[in-house]
């Protein structure tokens, strides 16, 4: 099943939110529980099964990531098993994020301004210093947030005039790739992560962050987005618009009823930040397991190195076959590799029915993100905290590499 969660607009337009607060909760929650009861009541009885569905699975990514969570957490009793990808699970704390950042680099005519031209010099001398602390040079930051970056070495200085930056553009960079944190010393939300290219929420103001407050917060479409300040986010969370955050960390009665979750995220992600994930997996942790859970029973967290938003990487293995993700030529699955270890729908289906927990995935690049041109490379993804760690030989290879506790 799918649903347009009662309302079509553009991915990026939040104006049909205005003073809709019934069409809000559809959004947040509603209206994907009644997609899936409904769906349920009628494949049961299309394929008139006396003992109805066995099992039900849900896949898919981002805002889709997020209405897999929030489900699980007000309906345990949903799916047996659900796979999602870089949720957007803290909505008025994402929001506020992406609208900050654009801040960062507002207006242009700041001495903190950094132009598109910049942008690649950035990208590149993170790649240049965190590739190879990773141990292998293969153009690909495996562990950004292991990279000692020294953000100085872009500094303009006498002896360079271009492709660089002055103290007041770097102020822009701390901020962009740093945490932030506001009052007090408190989190709101993570940075970008290391590598990851800041065109997209750098180069202008995003509308899924300014309409959220405008349209979904305030009702007010003379809302002024500059500005905006950590209050917006604070006034935001009393709201909660649509009760749309999965930020329910407690996630027992899930467990209790035999679900599994494959969770997912690209550490090259510039729409929601990979830490945002961890964040999340963090905060399960702390809740359950003091009550003596191992969370590793039920959840599993992978990251993927190098990959974007839900899918796509110019040069490492990322694709498993999850939702939202898709090559050419390929109509499901992995081609060549449609087995539990390749295929993280699979891998699920064979935790719940087969009650085989994934140890690891591996990723697969196809050469161009093309089928027929062949498989480029290989790389296992690791139960996260765990990383994989080039062992020998033919690096694309995913034999020649293994899973390693980082402590």
């Amino acid at each position: 099943m799918s649903t347009d969660t009662g309302h079509i607009s553009a991915a990026v337009d939040g104006s049909w939110a205005l003073n809709a607060p019934e069409t809000l909760i559809d959004w947040g929650h509603r209206a994907m529980h009644g997609s899936i009861m409904l769906s349920k009541h009628i494949i049961t009885n299309y394929y008139a099964a006396p003992d109805g569905i066995k099992y039900s699975y849900y896949a898919s990514c981002s805002t889709g990531g997020r209405q897999g969570l929030k489900e699980i957490q007000l309906h345990p009793e949903s799916f047996d098993g659900i796979s999602i990808g870089a949720p957007a699970w803290w909505s008025p704390h994402l929001a506020g994020a992406t609208l900050w950042q654009g801040l960062y680099n507002y207006p242009d005519s700041d001495p903190k301004y950094i132009g598109p031209s910049l942008f690649s010099t950035i990208t590149e001398e993170m790649k240049r210093q965190c590739d190879p602390q990773d141990g292998l040079v293969d153009d690909i930051i495996s562990d950004p947030y292991a990279c000692n970056f020294d953000f100085e070495a872009l500094l303009c200085t006498d002896t360079n005039s271009s492709a660089c930056l002055t103290p007041e553009q770097l102020t822009t960079l701390y901020k962009f790739y740093n945490d932030w944190v506001d009052t007090n010393q408190e989190f709101v939300f993570p940075g970008i992560s290391l590598g990851t290219d800041p065109g997209f929420l750098l180069a202008s103001i995003q509308t899924l962050g300014s309409d959220f407050f405008q349209y979904f917060v305030y009702n007010d479409t003379n809302y002024d987005y500059t500005k905006f300040t950590y209050k917006d986010v604070q006034f935001a969370d009393t709201i909660n618009p649509g009760n749309a955050s999965a930020d329910d960390f407690d996630l027992s009665p899930f467990l209790e009823r035999g679900g599994k979750i494959l969770k997912y995220h690209g550490t090259a992600d510039p729409l929601i930040p990979t830490g945002s994930s961890i964040y999340f997996y963090k905060k399960v942790l702390q809740t359950l397991g003091p009550k003596g859970i191992n969370i590793e029973d039920f959840y599993r967290f992978f990251l993927i190195p190098d990959m974007n938003h839900c899918s796509g990487s110019k040069t490492g293995p990322w694709y498993i076959a999850g939702g939202s993700q898709s090559v050419a030529g390929a109509t499901h699955s992995v081609p060549g590799y449609e087995d539990a270890e390749h295929d993280i729908i699979l891998a699920m289906v064979n935790w719940v029915e087969g009650n085989e927990a994934p140890e690891h995935l591996i990723a697969t690049k196809f050469v161009n993100d093309t089928v027929a041109l062949g498989v480029q490379s290989q790389r296992p993804l690791c139960v996260y905290p765990k990383q994989a760690k080039y062992i020998s030989g033919n690096p694309n290879l995913p034999e020649n590499w293994e899973c390693r506790s980082l402590y």
